[in-house]
């Protein structure tokens, strides 16, 4: 027979003798928990009262085992901010574990009891799993160089070869593939639980953020995934999604949190509207304490129990917004997390801007935190695809972004460099189109951002005019060089390295199909410009000048146009920038003609010419042949990377 349970640890927690439910409602006039005899069964085979401790809501079940299904029931005022339904099953905000296999989102919607069509939670004994001493890397953020992927997206395809495709244990199959290429971390778009049948491919609509989502495989499945990359030398990041939920805007589906604690969880205005910084009708009240409480939470179980490495915040500046949506000066959970002892060696990195207006790069107010840079990407997007007058800016930009983080006494790492995300174009497609070309997304090329600083190099989408498709091979290496040579942390889309593309859509986040799945017949085609990739990532490694944890100083590097010492900052019409850094020297002629470029005196050797066709646009370490005379002729729109003499020969990458 059930009896008192505690009000703490929240969740569902196997203990000496059984297991005990704990749930936050602070309005609600009773709790039910349901519990079911098997997963699949459309009714609880017992229902029992919760007791109430303060705002938190308990029983205790005695011989009750990890593996059980479950879910909870509150009834309340309804009406103002409150928005109890006694009819609706409601999702364990903290439940590890989660079946969907008899959800119906309109059910959850309309009117009624929808138990029989409920999303289910499992009671999870975490002891149970055997981790054999993995614990997370904690690689230094300056020696990271991380790789963005879709858990699905990356092996969904047939050409993909895996066993299970789209999935953790999918993605595990491919870790060879990752440590040839030579990344250090994989970002995963979105794993916590999400509503796959709002057509929510990305996985952006979160409504359980302790649970792995169970279309990309079970628990027990991603913790082996974890346990494979560490053991790989690859860390984990998550892209984590606290500003929102998929319970959607006015009418949307009652899941978890709406029908617990609606005044506590979703930011509302003083008439009890839901606001929306989001795009996605709600807005998470990450700063209300108990949602600070969940996130906080959330973020120490990922990290204590699941072993990831570190956290990307989508939309992170809503994580700054008070209750009324105005810019707090010191964001509780930004804080909170920033300063946790159990996170400390977490990394953490915000996406510092949201749909409703706020841009705050370098301006975030985690100081600890870093960033995606979004000014590096335009800035570089503008300068390879022939744009004049860019020179400083993209100095500064290559230099780690100094006007964004020196003046907080941050340092480079704070910048995470990127030139593709997920959001948007692929490198190929950057390359490719002049405009996007999302017509199959359903909303009339309507969606998805107008201005992507692309150029398609001569002709719109696919050719087979051989001179626009060395040339758009050339800007891909363009980008790559700026990109691995720059202070700061880079990042890489997944796919870049082998021209993956999206045929010019370039917001496809309800694309489950070949348009954002990875073609790996693409990587066989595309070979000499993975090796690229793969070398200019190894150089990176062998270089430490390129991964400095200060800013440099003046006499740390040397400036140069065409010339020695003359960089065009005042120039306006300047298309070309170059510079020494110890002893690696970079040319970057984004000119429509060749030109001569002075160097700097010493016996150098060339290690990328991107003007080059393969293999000769990437030597192999200590194969790098000798420049002579005392100038360079760089190709029109190429990059060049020299190394002195002196360091020909291999050292051992980071």
């Amino acid at each position: 027979m059930a009896e008192p349970g505690r009000a703490h640890p929240v969740g569902a927690c196997v203990v000496e003798g059984g297991v005990n439910f704990s749930v936050f409602s602070e309005n609600a006039t009773a709790v039910e928990l349901l519990l079911f005899a098997r997963p699949g069964d459309p009714a609880p085979a017992q229902v029992i009262p919760l007791v109430r401790d303060f705002h938190f809501w308990h029983v205790f079940v005695p011989g009750l085992e990890a593996g059980a299904t479950y879910a909870y029931r509150a009834d309340g005022p309804s009406g103002g901010p409150f928005a109890f339904d006694r009819e609706k099953a409601l999702l364990d905000p903290y439940a590890r574990s989660v079946s969907s296999a008899l959800w119906d989102r309109k059910a959850a919607a309309a009117p009624g009891d929808d138990v029989a069509t409920s999303l289910r939670a499992t009671v999870v004994d975490p002891a149970a799993y055997d981790w054999e001493g993995d614990r997370p890397l904690e690689r230094p953020l300056a020696d990271t160089i991380v790789y963005e992927l879709h858990v699905r997206g990356f092996t969904r395809s047939p050409t993909s070869g895996v066993a299970k495709p789209g999935t953790f244990a999918g993605l595990q199959e491919k870790i060879p593939y990752l440590l040839d290429l030579g990344v250090t971390a994989v970002e995963l778009l979105p794993v916590f639980q999400f509503d796959a049948t709002d057509g929510d491919f990305w996985g952006y609509n979160p409504i359980a953020h302790f649970a792995p989502h169970d279309g990309y495989g079970s628990l027990d499945e991603f913790r082996d995934l974890v346990k494979a990359l560490h053991r790989a030398g690859l860390e984990i990041i998550l892209d984590v999604v606290f500003n929102h939920t998929g319970e959607g805007g006015k009418g949307g589906p009652t899941i978890s949190l709406r029908g617990l604690g609606n005044e506590a969880y979703y930011m509302l205005s003083p008439q009890n509207e839901l606001l929306d910084f989001t795009g996605t009708g709600n807005t998470f009240d990450v700063n209300d304490p108990i949602a600070t409480k969940l996130v906080f939470d959330c973020l120490c179980y990922w990290v204590d129990e699941l072993h990831v490495d570190g956290f990307r915040f989508d939309e992170g500046t809503v994580l700054t917004r008070g209750p009324d949506g105005a810019v707090m000066q010191y964001p509780p959970i930004v804080s909170v997390t920033e300063l946790a002892d159990q996170l400390g060696e977490t990394k953490l990195i915000a996406e510092a801007w949201d749909a409703g207006g706020l841009y705050d790069v370098g301006s975030f107010p985690g100081r600890r935190w870093s960033e995606w840079n979004g000014r590096f990407r335009d800035d570089v997007r503008r300068f390879v695809r022939g744009d004049p007058g860019l020179v400083g800016a993209v100095a500064t930009r290559i230099a780690g972004s100094s006007d964004l983080y020196q003046w907080a006494r941050r340092p480079p790492q704070s910048s995470i460099n990127f030139v593709t995300c997920h959001d948007g174009f692929t490198l190929n497609d950057l390359v490719s189109y002049d405009a996007k070309h999302n017509e199959a997304n359903g909303e009339g090329n309507r969606d998805g951002i107008d201005e992507n600083l692309s150029w398609n190099c001569g002709t719109e989408g696919e050719t087979d005019d051989v001179a626009i498709e060395e040339l758009r091979r050339r800007q891909i290496r363009n980008f790559a060089v700026v990109l691995l040579v720059s202070q700061g942390v880079p990042m890489i889309l997944a796919g870049d390295e082998v021209r993956r593309t999206q045929r010019g859509n370039n917001n496809p986040w309800n694309q489950d199909d070949d348009v954002s799945w990875l073609d790996w017949d693409r990587a066989a085609a595309n070979e000499p410009l993975r090796r690229f990739w793969k070398l200019l990532i190894d150089f990176r490694k062998r270089h430490p000048a390129l991964r400095r944890d200060t800013f440099l100083g003046a006499g740390d590097v040397r400036w140069h146009g065409c010339l020695l010492d003359s960089p065009g900052w005042y120039d306006q019409s300047s298309r070309v920038l170059a510079f020494t850094l110890d002893d690696v020297h970079v040319i970057m002629n984004m000119d429509d003609q060749e030109l001569d470029f002075e160097l700097p005196a010493g016996e150098w050797r060339r290690a990328f010419d991107t003007s080059l066709a393969a293999p000769d646009d990437a030597s192999d370490p200590g194969t790098e042949p000798a420049v002579g005379g005392g100038f360079y002729r760089a190709g029109a729109r190429s990059a060049v990377v020299l190394v002195s003499s002196i360091a020909t020969s291999p050292v051992q990458p980071v």
